[in-house]
């Protein structure tokens, strides 16, 4: 009886990515998108630091050209670990494609721009991330392109938006930082009665919590930078959808040249790989406070989806898994310097911007992301004074309480 050697065993298994089927998301974030038998037998990816990629001969790049062979030409239009990383988060959000990109933003103006010409028109619910309105509003507006904005929740109000100009409805879900979230029956019935494509952007929610392309909307953007890289050490973007329809993005990204450097993608990838146990401590620790913070004396109003109290919780609870690491809060009676001295005594969580990463953080939204705006304005933004958001990391759940209950009692 012959044995055969390892060599022609491993020959006889799948050598391609791992397929989907009814893997678990936990097992997708380890092994999804990735070849089974990797370049140097490495159970890694390599990180190819290469901006150029040579062919044999010029018959090579002939076959390449007219048989549109999957590898590689030049960095700007793709690189191997990109590939991998672009499988890896559609099979995380069951999607057919990806398009990475070097930051969230960058990731939803190559989708914009892609997608938009001069006199078409554009509608966001007003929670939206401000920096994408004010791409759309101070700068598509400069091509011709029309940005409308209606009150987030109100799905009158949107399909009373429409024109026969408008291309795409957007969202949050759930919004920063009042974390409201979106009915994505109603949100998707509405764009494809009218045949308006959708986009959502689930960055809080993470494609642990919530499943957009599941519900039928038409795109997906993160900003990996958060709780996919999740170790506050990259910066990343990718928009999720069908594979046509991500074509002509992923063709301006080559051109735009706003990739992801090999490095950065291989942070991506080794972050992902925790990513589901991770994610279950954001989601505990994230109800852990909330539930602290809402019976607190010295808080006004906590906003977070997993509470009864939440606006919108009926709709987290029939939409999302869980409810995410950020909380936000207002403090009772308290004046600005009043919020930054409970923010200055908390001992654990760094102040920064951001959210997502395995370190809380914590920031007062007025100082950090709308100091230079007048009252009136952060009024419209919904920003008070008393507002603090704290970004729950995977410490453990009691210190945190621990210490955001002795910077409340100073």
């Amino acid at each position: 009886m012959t044995t055969p050697s390892s060599s022609s065993a491993d020959s006889s298994r799948s050598q391609g990515p791992l397929s989907a089927g009814d893997l678990k998301l936990g097992t997708l974030a380890v092994h999804a998108g990735e070849a089974r038998q990797k370049p140097g037998d490495s159970i890694t990816d390599p990180v190819f630091c290469a901006s150029t990629f040579t062919f044999a001969d010029t018959q090579a790049v002939i076959d390449y050209i007219e048989q549109e062979q999957p590898r590689e030409e030049y960095g700007r239009y793709g690189n191997p670990g990109e590939r991998v990383a672009e499988r890896k988060l559609a099979a995380l959000e069951n999607a057919e494609d990806a398009v990475l990109y070097g930051s969230g933003m960058a990731a939803i103006v190559g989708l914009l721009m892609a997608k938009l010409n001069a006199g078409d028109e554009v509608i966001f619910f007003d929670e939206c991330y401000h920096r994408s309105r004010e791409f759309c509003g101070k700068h598509l507006s400069r091509f011709g392109v029309t940005t409308r904005q209606v009150k987030t929740g109100d799905y009158d109000a949107m399909e009373a938006a429409i024109t026969p100009a408008t291309k795409m409805l957007i969202s949050e879900s759930p919004t920063n930082p009042h974390l409201s979230c979106i009915d994505l029956e109603k949100f998707v019935d509405i764009g494809q009665r009218h045949g308006v494509e959708t986009l959502i952007d689930a960055t809080l929610a993470t494609p642990y919590n919530l499943r957009p392309i599941d519900a039928g909307v038409d795109y997906v953007l993160h900003s990996a930078t958060k709780y996919l890289g999740g170790h506050n050490d990259l910066l990343a973007g990718v928009v999720v959808g069908g594979k046509e329809a991500l074509e002509p993005v992923r063709n301006l990204r080559g051109i735009m040249g706003a990739i992801n450097g090999p490095q950065n993608v291989y942070l991506l990838l080794r972050g992902l790989k925790t990513f589901e146990l991770r994610m279950q401590r954001h989601n505990d620790n994230g109800m852990l406070v909330a539930e602290f913070l809402e019976n607190h004396p010295r808080v006004e109003r906590v906003y977070y989806p997993g509470l009864a109290s939440h606006p919108y919780h009926e709709i987290a609870r029939k939409t999302m898994r869980g409810y995410g690491g950020l909380v936000t809060f207002l403090l009772k009676d308290a004046d600005w310097r009043a919020t930054a001295d409970v923010i200055d005594a908390a001992k654990i969580p760094r102040i920064a911007p951001s959210l997502g990463g395995v370190e809380s953080l914590i920031e007062q939204p007025m100082v950090m992301s709308y100091y230079k705006l007048t009252p009136e304005e952060r009024q419209t933004f919904g920003i008070p004074d008393n507002m603090i958001r704290m970004a729950c990391g995977i410490e453990d759940g009691e210190d945190l309480v621990a210490d955001l209950s002795q910077a409340l009692d100073r």
